[in-house]
């Protein structure tokens, strides 16, 4: 009895090893050409037309060359193969050569739509190689193929590894948006040959390119997106998601952008100051919103205008800067006017005045195409008038008007001050306040402790005021410059950013002060400027923009 299970059990063992497989390495083309070599760089691999997957072999002809591709495939001696492919365009060749018996080939005179080619053959006694090929012919059209496979024992070469999970897509980005509709793009996953996009977290649509535009929606709303990437072994994990706003039906108004649940602000510079000098185009897409430094005050109280300098930025002119802000928006980005800096010289100190703020403002707005307004006044602010004129802004504006502000230190100690007063009285339509925690020396922090600048305590304990005086987390970010050339004193190093923001939002990474609770919903991070950060090669933005957009 036992001698015969033995038996039994040995043949079953037999049998699964002798079990047929697909020797051939990489026939869907999925890992680009690896294991396979084409005569004269005359393959390559494409995303359309593909029969399976993701990818297929182009391989183009000449008048002096077939366009051959080959693999040479490990094989047993003495057994059967089978031999098939897919094939499409011109021309199209099928084959195996070395086999030890007869060598096999089949055929396509073309074709518009996809076609199989099968053929089998034997191997000789001593044979453990052969090549397998595919080519065209002699100045016809491109050939097309994709999912070939060699069929039989195994030779001692394996087959392709079963497919992993693929991992998170990156780089999700809003393009080009309608009143109804709202186009998407990501970077590439190795090993997809899908992708899944999710809007508000409800499945969208799929592809199995790295684009996609969502239609049907809604004018003038905002909506969330989130892709995953997927293959024969499942689904990752959701990438970082991004809000996109569909633009508004009427034509009129603020344009159809909104603000990231996390985003990054920078400062673009209308003077050169010995930092790079960019149009608005050279901003990295890194930046969620783009403040334009400065409005110019005019003669008349509370009224600002905007003049591009247009010489000290290398002949940069008002209608490529329009063009760039539309070019921006369609992007999902948002650019607005920033009123203030430090020597700027508006005054908002009368109802007269801070009716004339608001008008003026909004007359860039539709001038230029703006979507909101950022107040930098670091010379003194009414906060009574400032409200006054912020409010009549939002009610010529609308909804989508985005609202910063960026306040000095000390301005945001109490909430009795009058940055910190206005703040609290437009909380219904402020954005987001992005104090500058630097050039301030020491201050004290919520738990009435002096901390230094230039520390990670220093950027939680006091944004620490912020969320527990009356400010929503998504409406606290941290003011930092973006490099030592940005700033008097003060300046930190993009991971004392990122390590400020897990501590405020989750807990984690903190210095000595660690806040009671955390806040996940604090909106991002702000530098001044673009400029100052191009100069030191955007070693700012590329190290904390990925890491606000990821935070929870």
């Amino acid at each position: 009895m036992l001698t015969a299970g033995a038996l039994t059990l040995t043949g079953l063992a037999t049998d699964a090893e002798a079990a047929d497989i697909d020797v051939a390495r990489n026939g869907g083309f999925e890992s680009g050409l690896t294991h396979w070599t084409c005569s004269n760089g005359s393959g390559t691999t494409v995303s359309s037309p593909v029969h399976g997957g993701a990818a297929a072999l182009q391989a183009t002809p000449g008048s002096q060359d077939t366009a051959q591709c080959t693999q040479t495939v490990a094989v047993k001696p003495g057994s059967t193969y089978t031999l098939s492919a897919w094939v499409q365009g011109g021309y199209a060749f099928l084959g195996a050569s070395g086999t030890g018996t007869t060598d096999v080939s089949t055929w396509s005179p073309g074709s518009s739509s996809w076609t199989q080619l099968t053929t089998s053959f034997t191997t000789g006694p001593a044979t453990t190689s052969v090549t397998v090929y595919t080519h065209g012919w002699y100045g016809q059209a491109a050939y097309y193929a994709d999912d070939l496979s060699l069929t039989g024992p195994d030779g001692g070469g394996g087959t392709d590894p079963a497919p992993e999970v693929p991992a998170a897509p990156a780089g999700l980005a809003v393009g080009t948006t309608t009143s109804s509709s709202i186009a998407l793009s990501w970077n590439a996953v190795s090993g997809a040959t899908g992708y899944t996009v999710y809007q508000d977290g409800a499945k969208a649509t799929t592809t199995a390119g790295t684009s996609a535009t969502i239609s049907g929606l809604s004018a003038d709303t905002a909506y969330q997106f989130a892709v995953t990437a997927t293959n024969a072994a499942g689904e990752s994990a959701t990438s970082a998601s991004v809000s996109g706003r569909t633009a508004s039906s009427g034509g009129g108004g603020t344009p159809g952008t909104s603000v990231p649940a996390h985003a990054v602000t920078g400062y673009w510079q209308n003077f050169n100051n010995g930092a790079t000098v960019q149009k608005l185009s050279d901003v990295p897409a890194n930046y969620d919103i783009i403040a334009v430094s400065f409005a110019d005050a005019t003669t008349t109280p509370g009224a600002v205008t905007f003049n591009l300098d247009s010489t000290g930025l290398n002949g940069y002119t008002v209608d490529q800067f329009k063009a760039d802000i539309k070019a921006k928006q369609a992007a999902g980005k948002n650019v607005i006017i920033s009123v203030g800096g430090e020597k700027g010289s508006v005054s908002v100190n009368s109802a007269a005045s801070a009716t004339n703020f608001a008008n003026s403002v909004y007359a860039l707005m539709q001038e230029y195409g703006f979507n909101g307004v950022d107040i930098d006044l670091e010379n003194g602010l009414n906060s009574a008038y400032m409200t006054q004129a912020l409010r009549s802004l939002s009610q010529q504006a609308g909804s989508g008007l985005v609202i910063t502000m960026a306040p000095q230190t000390i301005d945001m100690q109490s909430t009795s001050g009058e940055y910190f007063k206005t703040a609290l009285n437009i909380k219904d339509i402020l954005t987001v306040v992005n104090t500058q925690y630097y050039n301030s020396g020491s201050m004290l922090g919520c738990d009435g402790k002096v901390y230094s600048q230039g520390s990670v305590d220093f950027l939680t304990a006091l944004a620490c005021i912020q969320l527990e005086g009356g400010l929503a987390p998504s409406q606290v970010g941290l003011g930092v410059p973006a490099s030592t050339r940005g700033a008097g004193s003060g300046y930190v190093a993009p991971s004392v950013v990122n390590a400020a923001l897990d501590c405020l939002a989750s807990g984690t990474n903190c210095g000595t002060f660690k806040p009671a609770k955390t806040y996940p919903g604090i909106r991002g991070a702000m530098t001044w400027s673009t400029n100052w950060d191009a100069t030191a090669g955007n070693a700012w933005s590329s190290v904390v923009a990925p890491h606000v957009h990821a935070l929870p």
